[in-house]
């Protein structure tokens, strides 16, 4: 297919970094060990379950078969409803199923993802709920119209003198949470000028051997969150700001290893492992030892294991783009390359591809508010790039064309500004199929410089 397309997109990028502290390898594998042998069940669970997976999953280690079958277990046992009012429970959930490649929006027949849809029971329990909502939505791409909303609340919360906390003073605990949440939004000036003062206050509440504090007690997770931050924000452990007496986060965070026994919550004679501190100290080396090889954040889930794809000649487009968030698979660990897809769905990927902030509008009568894909459509529309197909529909289901998807990116490119030599009528009749969109995209995108 001809290369159409010459102008700048802005992508979501998942964070990456070149050069960091890594994880001593040791510590990592031998950790990675005592998990696989405590945990050798997985539960929903915030202890001896998710976090652990999560690190095993994200570090490259062996999960258990048997989590997810126990995930499916519990959300139809309990109707899809996980808790009444803490919702950070779906978002650990969600987290879990991203890294092992499960789709959170088809469990048992539940959404695990739909809670997350609901401003005022997401921040019920305060700052810890829209952290974590952000951080999920983010780490596979779902779709909401509340990530806005979500960043605005975290902003608000700010403590004078920058950082955050549940309540009171700003403590290094909830600091850490609220950068990683903020990680990927750096491009929005409050954002950037909120980490940069969270950041200030960090680098001056550092502990000498490195490790972080809350409420003035030196504990293994309050470390822990900040070394997963600055990860997530893509600055080196090694940065100088972070550097006390010579010693980094790192160094901080193995003063609380214990060689064959996991991580302490505090450092004190007689004191033993936590499961707790151990899955969290883990997954931070995990966080490290990714930051240091570059590859995508500890929160930033690969999308690229496609099992139907392995010789398939479109496979680098495919991978690339579903790394970036840009296109998913069919939620069972297949491309389904020669498939068509639907109106909604191409609509859903210009619309990310684009950074616009999703948000649904009444334009379609066959549109619903509550559909998954209701955001996306609503944004293109108020940007122009669709006009739906006559007499108030949208056709979401309907199979996007060659011609309509030439149409939709040429009106994205006016709608931003840009020009395009893109000519519509010039477009082969009939349907695309997804290789042959992923492969378009994917030259569109090498042209403006951006892969």
């Amino acid at each position: 297919m001809k290369r159409m397309f010459a102008f700048f997109l802005a992508l979501v990028m998942c964070l990456t970094v070149g050069v960091s502290a890594a994880a001593p390898a040791s510590a990592l594998a031998d950790t990675a060990a005592y998990l696989q042998k405590t945990v050798p069940s997985p539960q929903v669970a915030s202890v001896g379950g998710e976090w652990t997976v999560i690190g095993l999953a994200r570090g490259g280690y062996a999960v258990p078969a048997s989590y997810y079958q126990t995930v499916e277990a519990t959300v139809r046992a309990c109707g899809g409803v996980l808790h009444e009012r803490k919702y950070t429970e779906y978002s650990r959930v969600i987290l879990a199923l991203n890294a092992i490649g499960k789709d959170p929006t088809k469990v048992a027949g539940f959404d695990l993802t739909k809670p997350l849809q609901d401003f005022e029971k997401t921040v019920w329990q305060g700052i810890n709920g829209p952290i974590w909502a952000l951080i999920a939505l983010d780490s596979g791409g779902h779709a909401s119209s509340l990530r806005q909303r979500y960043v605005d609340y975290i902003l608000e919360k700010e403590c004078a003198g920058g950082g955050w906390s549940l309540s009171g003073s700003a403590d290094a605990d909830i600091t850490g949470m609220a950068l990683q949440a903020l990680a990927k939004y750096q491009n929005q000036a409050a954002v950037k000028a909120a980490t940069d003062r969270a950041l200030v206050w960090l680098s001056k509440t550092q502990n000498a051997d490195g490790s972080f504090s809350t409420a003035g007690k030196e504990n293994c997770e309050s470390t822990v969150q900040v070394l997963v931050a600055l990860c997530e924000l893509g600055i080196p452990l090694t940065d100088s700001r972070f550097v006390k007496n010579e010693k980094t986060v790192m160094d901080g965070l193995m003063t609380y290893y214990v060689p064959g026994d996991g991580f302490t919550h505090v450092r004190q004679a007689g004191g033993g492992n936590d499961l707790m501190s151990t899955e969290q100290g883990f997954y931070a080396l995990v966080a490290a030892d990714r930051a240091a090889g570059g590859k995508s954040s500890l929160y930033c889930m690969d999308k690229a294991a496609f099992s139907d794809i392995a010789s398939h000649p479109d496979r680098a487009a495919i991978e690339t783009l579903a790394d970036k968030g840009i296109l998913n698979g069919m939620g069972d660990g297949t491309f389904a390359p020669n498939k068509t897809m639907t109106r909604a769905e191409y609509c859903t990927m210009v619309v990310k591809a684009l950074e616009l902030t999703p948000k649904a509008n009444a334009d379609y009568s066959d549109v619903p508010a509550s559909a998954w894909y209701a955001p996306f459509v609503g944004t293109a529309s108020d940007h122009g790039i669709v006009n739906g197909v006559g007499g108030g529909r949208f056709d979401p289901g309907g199979t996007i064309t060659y011609w309509q998807a030439a149409v939709m990116i040429a009106r994205a490119a006016k709608a931003l500004g840009f020009e395009t030599a893109a000519d519509a009528d010039a477009q082969p009749q009939g349907n695309i199929l997804r290789c042959e969109i992923a492969r378009m995209l994917y030259e569109m995108l090498k042209e403006a410089g951006k892969l």
